[in-house]
């Protein structure tokens, strides 16, 4: 997990993104807002990631739940837009593919500077899913090639809107 490490580089950000206190908003919108366009087995499995997601905007969740609560660096593109804030839940890096538990929670300031959990992303390393082999697929979509870091990635915008696709990689709306 080395390699994930030096991705991140431990950079940590403004100690106001870890409020434990941070709500997610009264009304999260309808999963139809986010999977418009994809059939009911993507919707339902949006449902699934977003019922089992749902305790984590409260950061004290994640935490217990073992991803950190310390911001690593927020990751971004000059051109494309942002990625955000990429919580890794280290024991689960494994060969499972459980839309229930995603490898990562990726939040986003919401403006105020405080953390708003607005995707996830679940890997899959090449030591269980050779990047020779086809790749795994979850979501009804294939897992992308992250050769610089050894494994095979799917993003899912499930609660924020992202005007470049529900498993698009950067966000155009997340700004670091």
């Amino acid at each position: 997990m080395h390699h994930i490490a030096r991705w991140f580089g431990f950079a940590l950000v403004a100690p106001a993104m870890a409020c434990a206190g941070h709500k997610p908003p009264p009304k999260a919108a309808p999963v139809a807002n986010f999977a418009d366009g994809f059939d009911a087995n993507v919707r339902r499995d949006v449902e699934t990631l977003r019922a089992a997601t749902d305790k984590y905007h409260e950061l004290a969740a994640a935490e217990a739940a073992g991803y950190p609560t310390t911001m690593p660096k927020c990751i971004a593109d000059s051109t494309m837009g942002g990625m955000g804030y990429h919580m890794i839940d280290r024991k689960s890096i494994d060969e499972k593919q459980e839309i229930e538990h995603p490898e990562m929670l990726i939040y986003a300031s919401d403006g105020e500077g405080k953390p708003e959990l607005v995707a996830v992303e679940y890997i899959v390393p090449y030591r269980v899913h050779p990047s020779t082999e086809k790749p795994p697929r979850l979501f009804g979509q294939e897992y992308k090639r992250y050769d610089q870091f050894n494994y095979w990635g799917l993003h899912v915008w499930a609660w924020r809107k992202n005007a470049a696709g529900l498993f698009a990689d950067w966000n155009p709306a997340i700004r670091c």
